[in-house]
């Protein structure tokens, strides 16, 4: 009582809340003052008078006071006055919670309530708490990690000076080791040294940096797994008390009530525990998720190009989702490795006791199927590796269609591409398969098991000895032993096969941080010297064992110069600005870059995010400065047809701008970040003459707002190297030639000569107002020398490029671009507002409520879905046969019942046989009818139904519109064809199969207990509203917490896939910390969800838990009540049958919630392949002949195309016809519906009025393949497959190899591919990275030369190519193409100025349509744009 005294108060005064040590003594105060309390009064009863009455009063005072204190105890007591003030809005009420509402999870009762009146949002879910965030969880693992590496590193030094013949490292390789580089380059003769005199590991071991990271939080988690063990063996001694009990007639009945209640007390003791165990367990997973993630995520910004390559961004993502969530499901199960051992041990210990040694017949029966599971598991997990590889792959190649969906509709590759999805699918169904064999296999060895046990225990334990009896109490006390043993017996193979698959896990993701860094001294940031930009001696390669790309390289740049780098397509000017910021490995040499630098890639990288923040790029928003830099890169009116401003929300990889959109974005991004040093990738390539004219003249040039700035720029554009100060030509490779313009032009070399062929209309271009050059053509050397007389002339130049530059910004600004744009503005807003709901909160509320409110119908119709899917009849008889099973099972029990009532009648010895034999026939059945079922219902049907979904789910995406592919993140699409694929092969079936088990199995428990004593119903029917109100609330809310965490889940892998693809644009940048944080913010933001839904669990579990023991309370109960009436056998029946029940509501609930969560994903696939879809691929009826087009005549009939409905049209009836083999130029302004016209002659637009007639037959009419398969376009983006050349050639292997060679030749890539050792069957990565992008787009060429149609197409395809390679396609398109219709929308007008007719469009009309010479001298718009490209004058 005194210390009781002194602990209230220290606790006070260090502030904590509510104290279990005061609220455990208390109760066991009063638990033990019951009994003198009761004794008292019955004595006080009996005699007249009370002896002493100053001891009954004051004992009675006493009793009232500690009751006072336990009630008092409950309570929990404000936060001290010296507490912290809490700042956080929404805070975790765990931190503040009293001893019983966190015993038993009392807490969380708030949230399952809101979630039950209300789909819960993410504004309701608390803050998640300190200790759990990345910002304390992170740096933890990688300071152990960092430990684990450097005790590595220190050892191998160790090594290698003991190894003497080891080849000494080039010094200067642009690598910080990640570990396992070192053992790598140290040839193998170290290998074989170091063997002998087993030496050190040469991997760093992330394991041990996990352990001493998480390890003591966790085990604080098996303390209390340990004493739940030990718990559990409490409540068999109590049954066998209690039918020993039952056996005797003069036992006191509260002996018995004393028995019951113990039992419940024994049950709530052990529920709690566990979920104080399962707690830690959980949260420790969550923390190595965390842990993982940002390791993950912060590795990848900084591995070298060759890492990249050795694993693609599907497969890092995989790193996060899959094997990080491994990690995550192990740690639930991991103190199963020595707990399930304990329980074994124990229970033999119990049961020899009891039976004496025919236990070791039960026990040799177990060891035999060890073996047995362990093979299976050990196969299984082959299969489960193989899966995943298969679906890798699937998931990369569906990844790629997706990304390169447009071109498979206008080339019609859908069908190639379909079967070779199907192809990975069959194989990994396959597999899938066997999993199902060797799963069907296991389940029954483990059901199986408890019951062959029991068989052959009893039955040697009766034939061993005739004086053996095997009563009640023998028997039931052993069966609930043996189903004790049950449950660590089949986690142990669970275990062992997940410890399997984290092991490979833990494998796959050590590799990947132990991947090369990139050494960030690589490029000396901090030289003193006057030059910006220097490079001396060097030699670059993408990845130490190959070949070096850039060779004897030396280049210096004085600060606040201008120098250009041209060369032709591949010479590797693209991979000199990628060795200036770092990204290459230095084989020698040294790099230095004096500053900051901003970097513009060749491809723009935009972020999912608005566009201001794009340009902003983390920096501060100036107005001023934002607008000039607006201005400079020519976004202004750009920013007026954009719905939201500079607020517009962008798409994932831009999807809503244009490509020279983007481009300049990019340049805005660079600008605005004020940078030392400008590396500029080619960033004019993808716009419009006259806007690269404005943004060389007002950003790069030397009049420009960069100037002073030391500018790297890489071009191809002829016209601005006048104005540059140094010029750096490259040939393979090599640096061929450097100096300024002129010096180059007098050297003669292969610069001048390039020049003269290309240059001469280019150097109009630039000085049109100086007229007297017009005579000098001829005398390039004059130019140059007039040239420096005229820059002071060439001032008002840049003031008419800028009146032009107005002229055409007004007409922009009425253009119907707006109509474009808007229409895809708003679609992708759409989209995003689902893709980044926590940026529009109320656009989430609805989008949410909307999914929720359908749950409660849906479900019912959603199962008839999958049932269907599976065959209604099957799906009947599955259900059927897992109720014989189960009633198989009973009656094995009842039986069992039956004959230990044998021992009161003394006929035991006569029956032996046949009790003997009957037992094992009900047992075996129970075995076949489980192997059957599993095989028809996993291997059979399940899988049926899976391959059905997925076809479907594959049908509909493919013959999904455009449209829908702009308005659908790739995210979303490939995150239903992984994850929701996955959920209807592995896990619906998995949890259908429980859910039945356990469903019946409670039904025939609950019909037993009533059986046998009726009064039970009584007790049955409030009990089951309780369970039933709980799942209500728990589904409702735990429903919603899963819906939340996988809303809040794809951002991180959007965020991550992002940022790997820009992670050189991110360097450059130096924004590596902020993106960091912005990682660890989303992953913060999901495991706030997160959280709570594994505390819905323990909060599911004490209750239902509850539940059940009130079961084992009542059935005890009214066993001591109709002891008169029950045999003892009846008696344990019931008993031990109650005390296993808790476990499987407790498995139903959570099954159901599964079930219900999981099925969600039949919901989700089967939406998809009910997209609505575009017109069919082949009408029958309607096909065109073979041969069609002859001529290749293609008329537009008052033809008008919206992009969707609702919007404005973007061509207005157009009529024009053009005849076979006429070479037609489009030309406009940026959105005057140019690229328009193309997608409707490909019908990816469909008509909104008007037909186009191709050779007198109505496109409209005919199937898209057939149409399609007989155009042939060059898209404007490249866009190639990985596989090999020859598959993006031509996919459907239609033409021979000759075929294939002769268009590589036309195409100009003959020399490069036939250097290739692998010829045609070089291997194309992701995308096609290992090829320049003025390579990818002569591939482009290429096809089209394959499929050789009578209408070819060309969307501006020389944008990313030099002038020479672009001369060269030009001339291959006038002569492969001669006799061929050809339409190209041209951006350089000199390619169209030989053509038929050129189409002038403005505002989706025709404003002009006659010969280019016509045009020009009809003075109109195209004389203009003539005008402004210097072709005119």
């Amino acid at each position: 009582m005194l210390l009781a005294t002194f602990l209230i108060q220290y606790e006070r005064l260090h502030g904590v809340q509510s104290s279990g040590v005061l609220f455990i003594f208390w109760f066991l105060s009063v638990l033990c003052a019951i009994v003198p309390f009761r004794s008292k009064i019955l004595k006080a009863s009996s005699q007249d008078s009370v002896p002493d009455k100053l001891r009954f009063t004051s004992f009675y005072f006493y009793f009232g006071l500690i009751l006072l204190e336990l009630i008092l105890c409950c309570l929990n007591e404000k936060p001290p006055l010296f507490s912290n003030v809490v700042t956080d809005p929404n805070p975790c009420p765990e931190t503040t919670a009293g001893f019983l509402s966190t015993v038993t999870f009392w807490w969380f009762t708030s949230l399952a309530i809101k979630g039950y009146k209300m789909p819960l949002e993410a504004k309701d879910l608390w803050s998640l708490n300190q200790r759990d965030s990345s910002k304390t969880m992170v740096p933890k693992l990688l300071k152990e990690w960092e430990k684990e590496q450097t005790k590595v590193k220190s050892s191998e030094q160790n090594l290698t000076t003991k190894a003497t013949y080891a080849k000494q490292q080039p010094s200067a390789t642009n690598h910080v080791s990640g570990g396992a580089a070192e053992g790598k380059t140290s040839p193998e003769e170290v290998e074989v040294l170091l063997s002998n005199q087993k030496a050190a590991p040469h991997q760093p071991s992330f394991l041990r940096a996990l352990i001493k990271a998480f390890g003591p939080y966790f085990l604080i988690g098996s303390g209390f797994k340990l004493l739940q063990d030990s718990i559990t063996f409490v409540n068999p001694q109590l049954l066998r008390m209690l039918i020993s009990f039952t056996k005797q007639e003069d036992a006191p009945v509260w002996w018995g009530y004393t028995l019951a209640f113990l039992m419940f007390f024994t049950a709530i003791l052990q529920t709690l525990i566990l979920h104080r165990h399962f707690q830690y367990c959980f949260v420790t997973g969550m923390n190595v998720r965390t842990a993982l993630i940002g390791a993950i995520y912060r590795k990848s910004l900084v591995i070298t190009n060759a890492a990249k390559r050795s694993s693609t961004v599907g497969e890092i993502v995989n790193l996060m989702s899959v094997d990080a969530q491994r990690f995550m499901d192990l740690t639930t199960f991991l103190n199963m490795l020595w707990s399930a051992p304990l329980q074994i041990m124990l229970a033999l210990y119990f049961l020899w006791q009891n039976l004496g040694p025919s236990v070791l017949a039960g026990v040799a029966v177990m060891i035999m199927l060890i073996p047995f599971n362990a093979v299976i598991a050990m196969k299984t997990r082959t299969y489960q590796v193989e899966q995943m590889q298969h679906k890798d792959a699937r998931i990369k190649l569906m990844n790629e269609i997706l990304n390169g969906i447009k071109v498979l509709k206008l080339y019609a590759w859908e069908n190639s591409f379909k079967e070779k999805v199907l192809a990975i699918r069959q194989k990994e169904l396959i597999v899938l398969r066997k999993t199902a064999y060797l799963g069907a296999l296991s389940t029954m060895a483990w059901t199986s098991a408890p019951f062959l046990v029991a068989l052959t225990t009893f039955a040697v334990f009766v034939t061993v000895d005739e004086k053996n009896v095997l009563d009640a109490e023998k028997a039931f006390v052993s069966l609930s032993l043996f189903n004790i043993l049950r449950f660590p017996l089949n986690m142990l193979p669970q275990v062992i096969s997940s410890l399997v698959q984290a092991s490979v896990s833990l494998k796959r993701i050590q590799n990947f941080l132990s991947h090369d860094e990139l050494d960030p001294d690589s490029v000396d940031r901090k030289t003193s010297s006057e030059l910006a930009v220097s490079v001396v001696n060097g030699k670059f390669t993408w990845a130490k064992e190959d070949e070096p790309v850039l060779d004897n390289i030396n280049v210096m740049v004085p600060q606040g110069s201008l120098v250009a780098v041209v060369g032709h397509v591949g010479c590797g000017k693209s991979s000199l600005i990628s060795a200036l910021l770092g990204d290459m490995e230095k084989v020698e040499g040294e790099v230095s870059v004096r500053g900051s630098v901003a970097y513009v890639p060749q491809q723009a990288w935009i972020q999912n995010a608005t566009l201001r923040d794009n340009i902003l790029f983390g920096k501060s928003f100036n107005e001023s400065k934002y607008r000039r830099v607006l201005d400079a890169c020519a976004l202004t009116p750009d920013l007026e047809v954009l719905p939201g401003g500079d607020m517009t929300e962008i798409g994932e990889k831009g999807i809503n701008l244009s490509g020279g959109q983007r481009q300049r974005v990019s340049l805005a991004r660079a600008l605005y970040s004020d940078a030392e040093v400008y590396l500029l990738d080619d960033p004019l390539s993808a716009v419009d003459a006259h806007v690269s004219k404005h943004i060389f003249d007002n950003l790069i040039g030397p009049e420009g707002l960069l100037k002073g700035k030391t500018r790297v720029l890489v071009t191809h554009g002829i016209s601005f190297l006048p104005q540059v100060d140094n010029i750096v030509v490259m040939v393979e490779g090599r640096v061929s030639e450097m100096g300024s313009y002129q010096e180059l032009l007098k050297q003669n070399g292969a610069f001048a000569e390039f020049l003269r062929n290309y240059a001469l209309e280019d150097i109009v271009e630039e000085d049109e107002a100086t007229d007297e050059l017009i005579d000098d053509e001829l005398f390039p050397d004059d130019v140059l020398s007039n040239h420096h007389t005229d820059m002071v002339d060439n001032e008002p130049t840049v003031n008419e490029a800028k009146k032009n530059f107005m002229r055409q910004i007004s007409i922009l600004s009425g253009d119907s671009e707006n109509f474009r744009c808007r229409s895809v503005r708003r679609q992708s807003q759409k989209k995003h507002q689902e893709a980044q709901e926590k940026k529009k909160p109320q656009e989430v509320q609805k989008l949410i409520q909307a999914e929720t409110a359908e749950t409660g119908r849906v479900k019912t119709k959603v199962f008839l879905e999958y049932a269907k899917a599976v065959g209604l009849v099957l799906s009947v008889i599955i259900c059927l046969l897992y109720g014989c099973q189960s009633a198989a099972a009973i009656g094995a029990n009842i039986w069992l019942s039956q004959w230990t009532s044998d021992s009161l009648t003394n006929q035991t010895k006569e029956n032996v046989n046949m009790r003997v034999g009957v037992y094992a026939a009900l047992g075996i059945t129970q075995g076949v009818l489980i192997l059957v079922n599993c095989l028809l219902c996993r291997a059979y049907c399940m899988l049926r139904a899976a391959k059905l979904t997925h076809c479907n789910m594959l049908q509909g995406v493919l013959r999904a519109p455009q449209a829908f592919f702009e308005s659908t993140p790739t995210g979303r699409l490939l995150n239903r064809f992984s994850k929701d694929v996955d959920a209807i092969d592995s896990h619906i079936p998995d949890n259908i199969d429980i859910w039945m088990r356990t469903f019946w199995y409670t039904l025939n428990v609950l019909l037993i207990c009533s059986a046998l004593t009726p009064m039970f119903l009584i007790v049955i029917a409030p009990l089951m509203v309780f369970y039933w109100w709980v799942q209500r609330f728990y589904v409702a809310t735990s429903r919603q917490l899963k819906r939340l965490e996988s809303v809040s889940r794809s951002p991180i892998y959007s965020h991550f896939s992002e940022t790997i693809t820009g992670s050189s644009v991110i360097r450059a940048y130096g924004r590596h910390t902020a993106f960091v944080l912005m990682s660890d913010m989303k992953v913060d933001e999901n495991q706030k969800s997160y959280y709570p839904g594994i505390v819905s669990n323990r909060w599911l579990g004490v209750r239902i838990e509850f539940i059940g023991n009130c079961i084992v309370l009542f059935a005890a109960l009214f066993a001591v009540l109709g002891k008169a009436t029950l045999s003892p056998g009846l008696v344990g029946l019931s008993v031990s049958y109650a005390l296993q029940v808790t476990m499987s509501l407790n498995w139903m609930v959570r099954m159901t919630s599964d079930l219900e969560n999981n099925i969600v994903a039949v919901e989700r696939v089967k939406e998809y392949s009910e997209t609505k879809t575009e017109a069919p691929w082949e009408v029958e009826e309607k096909k065109p002949p073979p041969e069609w087009p002859m001529q290749g005549n293609v008329e537009f009939n008052e033809y008008s195309v919206r992009y969707r409905e609702g919007l404005d049209l973007v061509l207005r009836n157009i009529t024009l016809s053009v005849k076979g083999g006429e070479k037609i130029g489009i030309v406009g302004r940026t959105g005057a519906g140019k690229s328009s016209m193309t997608l409707c002659l490909f019908r990816l637009l469909e008509a909104a009025g008007g037909e186009i007639t191709i050779d007198g037959v109505k496109i409209s009419e005919i199937g898209l393949h057939d149409l399609r398969s007989k155009l042939t376009i060059i898209p404007q983006e490249p866009v190639l497959f990985s596989g090999t050349l020859r598959m993006n050639l031509d996919p459907f292997e239609k033409y021979s190899d000759d075929d294939v060679w002769k268009a590589l030749e036309h195409s100009h890539l003959h020399k490069f591919v036939s250097n290739q050792p692998a010829k045609l069957d070089l291997e194309c990565s992701e995308g096609g990275e290992n090829l320049s992008v003025g390579q990818r787009q002569l591939v482009c060429l290429a096809r089209a030369l394959l499929r050789k149609t009578r209408i070819l197409v060309l969307d501006e395809a020389t944008a990313a190519i030099d002038l020479e390679t672009d001369d060269l396609i030009q001339s291959t398109i006038r002569t492969q193409f001669e006799d061929c219709t050809v339409f190209t929308i041209a951006h350089r007008l000199n390619t169209i100025m030989d053509y038929t007719r050129v189409l002038v469009l403005d505002k989706g009309q025709i404003a002009e349509f006659d010969t280019p010479t016509n045009l020009i001298s009809k003075r109109g718009i195209f004389y203009g744009m003539a005008k402004d490209a210097g072709l005119a004058q």
